[in-house]
This record gives structure tokens, sequence and C-alpha cells, in this order.
């Protein structure tokens, strides 16, 4: 279960980058009830998207040329510049070498070698996410990838990641944990295979109390339903969707023994 008592391997951060931070914290605000705050003058439009006064995600403006409207998902490190050469050494891509964030702690920003996009988190003052695995805040950390053996040697490699695989209707599904703990209680993830078309990337899942009503409300504000609320034995209800500038996501009503 994903907690906000971060180790390891963990994820511990959360962040959009959009074309329109106005608009992306609008449309959030009316899918999950976040309100934003502004970081300060000083963070370039950087805020935190808030539940209850408890930080659950964060939002950025687009940076590079060219880049897509994406959520990026942090995992925590004791120390960001080894895992950035690591990454390198093990054939992925750093795209922003380590830099320390004010006081908050230390980040890099990477791409492993199956082309996912990722990022890692060194905490200083900002420890992660104050909020996890409640509704309307991130619960599961999804990884698809065209070659699910290699990704997750990689991941292994760097973060020391146990993992057990489970039969799923059409496919074997690898759930993924931390290297701390029970294994079972450390889970936070999973990896499936990516479907054709579609590119490698990390999917963040949003707990809801309803899967449905949250489909509709990101309709009405310009959404697409990418796939519609569906159940899934022993897991839930779910829904593949994505924001109206396009960064996918999904929600997930738990099943009973889930929650």
């Amino acid at each position: 279960m994903l907690t906000t008592d971060f180790v390891t391997g963990a994820p511990n951060w959360l962040d959009l980058g959009s074309p329109d931070t106005a608009a992306s914290a609008e449309f959030y605000s009316g899918v999950f009830g976040w309100d934003f705050q502004s970081a300060g003058p000083e963070s370039g439009g950087y805020g935190f998207f808030q539940k209850g006064g408890r930080t659950v995600a964060a939002l950025g403006a687009l940076t590079d040329e060219g880049a897509n409207p994406a959520w990026t998902v942090y995992f925590q490190t004791p120390d960001a510049d080894a895992t950035a050469k690591a990454v390198e050494q093990a054939g992925g891509t750093v795209r922003v070498a380590a830099f320390d964030v004010m006081d908050a702690g230390r980040m890099a920003c990477l791409t492993d070698p199956g082309g996912a996009e990722f990022s890692v988190w060194q905490p200083a003052s900002t420890k992660g996410l104050e909020q996890t695995s409640q509704e309307d805040s991130l619960c599961w950390a999804e990884l698809h990838a065209k070659d699910v053996p290699a990704a997750l040697s990689f991941y292994r490699s760097l973060f020391g990641w146990r993992s057990q695989e489970m039969e799923a209707p059409g496919m074997t599904y690898t759930v993924l944990s931390t290297a701390e703990g029970d294994q079972q209680e450390a889970t936070f993830g999973g990896l499936a295979t990516a479907q054709e078309g579609m590119e490698p990337r990390w999917i963040p899942y949003f707990a809801v109390a309803d899967a449905d009503a949250t489909t509709g409300r990101a309709r009405e504000r310009g959404g697409s339903v990418l796939m519609p609320p569906a159940d899934v034995p022993g897991v839930g209800r779910i829904a593949w969707l994505s924001d109206a500038h396009g960064a996918p996501f999904a929600v997930l009503k738990p099943a009973p023994q889930m929650a």
C-alpha cells in the first residue's frame, strides 16, 4: 500500500507539466475538488494541489520545447546524483542532471531504457506528498513497458524493488514492492505490457469514491475517456482518462478488501 512513510524506491512526489497551469488547476479542482496553492513568486508558476489542506500532487508549466502534457512520478532516493549515474550506466537517459530545489530537496529527471520518463526526489525539508491512498489522492503507480522483464531488471538495479506476478484477464501483471518491510504491505504499483500504439509511460492512479462520477466530471470539463469504467475482480472499478490538455491518468474505486 502506498503510504507517506516513504522509503527508498517508493513514489514520494507527483507533478503535472501543463501548457496552461491556470486551466489545469481549474480542471482538477472540478474533477477531484483540489485546491491549488502557488509555491511563491520565485517558483516560476509551480505550485501544489491540496485536498483538505494536504498536498496530494503538484503542478508546473511545461518548459521543454516539444514536451507533451504529462504526469511525472518521482521515486525516493537517498542520493539523486548516484541514482542518475546508475540510470546512465544501465542504459537510461538523464534528461535533467541532479539539482537542488531551494532547501526542499534534490531531484533529477530521468528516462528508462524503454523510453518511460520518471524523476527521483532526495528529500530535505520537503519529505514528499502529504496524503496518499485516500480519496482523491495517489494510490498506485503503473508502468506500461514494451519489454517487461527488461524494465523490471532496470528498476530493480536502481531501487531493489521486489515483484510478484499475478494473472489478470488476458495478461500477466507484475505487482511492485519496495525493498523494505513485508512485501504485500510494501506494494505501491505495477508493471504491464504497453498496448499496441501506446508509448511506454508511468500512469498515476487516484483513489476515488465513485469512478463513474469522476469520469463524468472529467468529460464535462473537456477531458477524454481512454478506457471507460470497468470492474477488475479483486481490485476495484477503474477508468483511464486524460485531462483537457491530453495528460493521461487513471482513477480507482478500490474493492472493499483493498480500501
